[in-house]
């Protein structure tokens, strides 16, 4: 086998850890909000117990690329690929993160009626998955459309954050007995506005491996 085919096919398998880390993540995600959604702890303490996989998968892939470095000595565009799948993999653990946080929220939240209909947080997350799925699809692909479209619907998450916020805390005023379960959604409006910026640093990650030129989409 040729030098440069065993390179790209242990890039290959790089590529598939990254897959596999999004797929988790994203599964992890609609977990954690059926969790929320429904109040169901159980299924909160799996997302949080799920957690170790992706992290493993992460550490897997750091040390399989800096493997590839080292046995490689790869420049130009190929570097590029490597440290843009380090890259991407440290967004992925973090939205991952995100999601635990969000089962742990359900966990404190408990059993009290639900105030989730006077948020925009399911949207949110709808619109979180879809930016994950398109921006390693955008990297899977080298598709720099896909990672532009993730730029314009983090905007929409951003937007629907703000007004969450202003619902929240203008219902707080007048419900200070709920303040455990709406600062508990406070802080997920803040989760999953965050998930939305990791998810756009993998778009910008992409874009510049695609390009090599710095693209900044959150601006």
């Amino acid at each position: 086998m040729g030098i440069r085919v065993n390179f790209e096919n242990n890039l290959g398998e790089l590529k598939s850890k990254i897959t596999e880390m999004g797929e988790l993540s994203v599964v992890a995600l609609e977990r954690a909000f059926k969790a929320l959604k429904t109040q169901d702890v159980e299924i909160a303490l799996k997302v949080i117990e799920g957690d170790t996989a992706i992290d493993n998968l992460e550490m897997d892939i750091n040390q399989f690329a800096i493997w590839l470095m080292a046995k490689e000595a790869p420049v130009s565009r190929d570097l590029r690929e490597i440290i843009g799948v380090l890259k991407i993999s440290s967004e992925i653990e973090r939205v991952a993160d995100f999601a635990v946080n969000i089962a742990k929220a359900t966990i404190k939240i408990g059993n009290t009626k639900s105030l989730l209909e006077i948020t925009h947080l399911e949207k949110m997350k709808e619109l979180s998955i879809d930016m994950l799925q398109k921006a390693l699809q955008s990297f899977l692909e080298e598709n720099i459309i896909f990672a532009k479209e993730v730029g314009d619907l983090e905007d929409e998450v951003d937007q629907l954050s703000g007004e969450t916020y202003k619902k929240l805390t203008a219902y707080l005023s007048e419900h200070p007995e709920e303040t455990n379960q709406l600062v508990q959604l406070l802080f997920v409006n803040r989760y999953l506005e965050r998930t939305a910026d990791h998810i756009t640093n993998i778009a910008e990650s992409t874009a510049y491996l695609i390009k090599g030129q710095i693209y900044d989409f959150n601006s």
